[in-house]
């Protein structure tokens, strides 16, 4: 985690994460507000903010399935979504993102899922990075993740020891982020998430000759201002690449939709990327808890690998059920 914390700067300390201190301040309940909801014939849905650290909140879509026994616990998702303005609303399938909506289709198969705004997307749209106590957006979005798993392990209808995330795009490498960071995190599955860097794409090629470097996008503050100010946007600099991510996630399950056309994450370097992960999966005795995915479209999540993706999920968050 060093290496991922010399990018996105350090972790704030927490009271029931090691390194473990006195002197860390205890965080403050969620005091969780519930805004408004929706009654499916498949779940309920609440747009929700919580406390995650004092004088930060969280906004986001709970899913909670209707319940055909009182003991129920269920198995719980994060929902994370991609680089979108209307932030979780796509993955519960709003707009043009019927693609993207794991979050409800999840609950629809009775997962209990939080679908948190990544910070400056949605309702944090207005989020100011300038005046945060983090160095990226990044470790941001990292640590709220971390406090999604306190909220759901704290819910009595949720079974604390069944918990993944799902990810497109933005969300596909947080959901990786996150899990390499929260090992109460069972089952990973990132979507148009990741290639290795020296692969990477991006689409603005004037934003490129300007800033010297395809990795131009991370200088945002939403992403790593560090890949500029530290690593002066070098990927032979940077301090880790995507396999070495993967392999930090191992033995658990780890899924990935990889687009033979994604124009973003080239499908080459998530070939070269999986080869190398899939030694430590071997050496661990795990290989066939990493999968991955090759279908024929651009920067998508087609139906057919989103429902294997689902399948994947159910097979290591279901089998006690």
């Amino acid at each position: 985690m060093d290496s991922m914390q010399a990018l996105f700067g350090k972790l704030p300390e927490d009271p029931d994460r090691p390194p473990f201190s006195a002197k860390t301040p205890a965080l403050p309940p969620f005091n969780t507000e519930y805004i408004d909801s929706l009654k499916t014939n498949f779940y309920v849905r609440y747009n929700i903010r919580f406390t995650v650290a004092k004088g930060e909140d969280v906004t986001a879509y709970l899913y909670i399935p209707l319940k055909k026994e009182k003991e129920t616990k269920y198995p719980a998702i994060l929902a994370l979504h991609q680089t979108e303005l209307i932030g979780k609303k796509s993955v519960d399938g709003q707009g043009p993102y019927i693609n993207l909506a794991y979050a409800k289709e999840l609950a629809q198969r009775g997962y209990v899922v939080i679908a948190p705004d990544y910070p400056s997307f949605g309702d944090q749209k207005d989020y100011d990075f300038s005046t945060d106590r983090y160095e990226s957006g990044v470790m941001k979005a990292i640590f709220n993740g971390i406090r999604c798993v306190d909220f759901l392990q704290a819910r009595s209808d949720v079974d604390p020891e069944r918990i993944g995330v799902i990810g497109h795009s933005l969300g596909g490498h947080s959901a990786m982020y996150l899990a390499a960071f929260e090992t109460r995190i069972k089952v990973i599955v990132s979507s148009c998430g990741w290639t290795l860097n020296r692969y990477y794409n991006n689409y603005d090629k004037q934003m490129e000759k300007k800033w010297g470097s395809k990795m131009w996008g991370y200088t945002q503050e939403r992403y790593c201002p560090l890949a500029l100010t530290k690593y002066n946007l070098k990927v032979a600099n940077f301090p880790y690449d995507f396999d070495e991510v993967i392999a930090a996630l191992a033995p658990r399950p780890f899924f990935s939709n990889s687009p033979i056309h994604d124009a973003n994450f080239n499908v080459e370097g998530v070939r070269v990327g999986i080869a190398n992960a899939s030694e430590v999966y071997h050496f661990l005795n795990a290989d066939n808890n990493l999968q991955v995915r090759y279908p024929i479209s651009s920067h998508d999540f087609p139906p057919e690998v989103r429902f294997e993706a689902y399948n994947f999920i159910d097979k290591y968050l279901k089998k006690c059920d």
